[in-house]
């Protein structure tokens, strides 16, 4: 009966389930559909770990490629490096087990990253300078130490 709620009615499900593990009716449980959720959850935080990468690093793309772009350009990706590279600060400190992570989450995020910098920077104008596709290196050009440098901005 719970694997069918599950598909009607998820809060609902979510509720009993929760009611059923602090009873310790455990027989009870939808154990496959609870696992799957468990999963999910694991993989959500990666995601959104991989996800703030994607705009730190693509931020400090721009801020490196494109150094003659205005001030309100620049401080629009300072302003984003900052919040995103906090972020990811606080998803490792809340998870650590998610720095053995990072250095995957890296590779997945850049090339992301680097087609939004890409994108990002063609909207220039002013006079700035666009870079081109070339221009981007293929792999992520920042190390660890200064993705995660408060202090560095490329």
């Amino acid at each position: 009966m719970l694997n069918t709620l599950y598909e009607q009615d998820y809060q609902k499900w979510l509720e009993q389930t929760i009611n059923l593990l602090q009873v310790k009716q455990f027989n009870s449980i939808d154990i496959a559909n609870l696992i799957e959720e468990l999963k999910e959850l694991g993989r959500s935080e990666k995601r959104a770990l991989e996800s703030n990468l994607m705009v730190l690093l693509a931020h400090l793309l721009n801020l490196k490629r494109q150094p003659d772009a205005p001030d309100s350009m620049k401080g629009s990706w300072y302003r984003s490096v900052i919040e995103h590279r906090q972020r990811v600060l606080v998803s490792l400190k809340n998870t650590p087990s998610l720095k053995s992570y990072l250095e995957t989450a890296i590779e997945k995020a850049y090339p992301d990253g680097s087609d939004l910098a890409i994108i990002e920077g063609k909207k220039a104008s002013f006079g700035v300078r666009i870079p081109a596709q070339k221009e981007y290196p293929a792999s992520c050009p920042f190390s660890l130490t200064e993705i995660l440098d408060l202090d560095f901005f490329s």
